[in-house]
């Protein structure tokens, strides 16, 4: 009998990167992958295609590309990136990615895919009143722009057979947006956030993408449920000690900052990102309780903790706090 094909949107990305390293590592599961990007030819596509997988062509803003990728298949990932709109456009990324994501959701329905994933947060604007005027509103409507429109979207796979997986802040994005911590002209390494002395739900994207492989071998367990992930609870000063110890630096200091003040930073993500560390921190019991580190270590038993994520992250790391990318 031919393997159930599990069609992997994002494959060239974080999350479903994980997920297609992850099946094409357990050959005998009797499911194989097919990686979809916007460009077959990019070199992380040709790594996919070479170490065995399907790679094929779609569009998020095309439908019917993605439709003919869904064809046959058992199950899809579904992931939008709602940075590479927000570069785009700013003030549509929102409306943009929640388009996407109707697409994707409709071509799953054409397709008669039986197990869809779809990967997404909540809705922050249902923990405060709308006339609460702690956080500004973005983009119109939203409090934080890249969780809001997610949840939004999740009313499109209504109906279809869907497993919700809220996912965590990626360890990865002190690499990828450069907010590890700096070494300053004095030697000593800093950073700066609005947490206050909250936990961050934080995990490593790689195990994402293994804890939805958990969740597509364990069948139909998991169709219409939500499941919430996290690796660890951590207050930016446990980061902090940690990254110290693992790299072997120094103490890291921790600027502890207003959210007005980090939204004041003029970068072009302060308001967006101010707005999401704000809701992480005044709402630390409510976003820590959406996630468990246990459910997520049962699909996926090789969960990585944050110092163990720092380990095998250590050159790139240190390469950012150094500013020497």
């Amino acid at each position: 009998m031919a393997d159930r094909v599990i069609a992997v949107l994002g494959a060239t990305g974080r999350q479903g990167g994980g997920l297609v390293r992850a099946i094409l590592a357990d050959p005998s599961s009797g499911f194989s992958v097919r990686a979809i990007t916007r460009d077959p030819d990019r070199d992380a596509a040709r790594e996919l295609a070479a170490r065995g997988a399907e790679v094929v062509q779609a569009d998020l803003d095309d439908m019917a590309s993605l439709e003919r990728a869904f064809a046959g298949a058992y199950g899809v990932y579904a992931v939008t990136n709602f940075w590479e709109l927000f570069f785009r456009d700013a003030a549509t990324s929102a409306e943009r990615e929640t388009a996407q994501a109707r697409n994707i959701a409709e071509a799953v329905s054409r397709a008669g895919v039986q197990h869809v994933i779809w990967s997404t947060l909540e809705d922050t604007r249902s923990l405060m009143a709308s006339d609460d005027t702690r956080m500004p509103m973005l983009q119109g409507r939203y409090r934080v722009p890249h969780f809001d429109a997610k949840h939004d979207a999740n009313a499109f796979f209504d109906g279809l057979p869907t497993t919700l997986l809220y996912t965590s802040y990626y360890w990865e994005n002190l690499i990828l947006f450069g907010s590890a911590p700096k070494r300053g002209a004095d030697g000593v390494y800093a950073w700066t956030f609005p947490m206050g002395d909250r936990r961050l739900a934080g995990m490593a994207a790689e195990d994402i993408g293994k804890v939805a492989w958990g969740i597509f071998k364990a069948g139909n367990e998991y169709i219409g449920r939500s499941v919430g992930i996290a690796g660890e609870f951590l207050t930016i000063d446990e980061m902090g000690r940690t990254l110290s110890k693992v790299l072997g630096i120094g103490p890291i200091r921790y600027d502890a900052v207003e959210p007005d003040v980090y939204r004041g930073f003029g970068f072009p993500t302060a308001e967006e990102i101010g707005n999401m560390f704000q809701v992480y921190r005044d709402f630390e019991k409510e976003v820590v309780g959406l996630r468990s580190i246990e459910e997520a270590r049962r699909l996926n038993p090789e969960l990585q903790t944050f110092e163990q994520w720092v380990a095998s992250s250590r050159d790139a790391l240190l390469a950012v706090m150094s500013g020497a990318q």
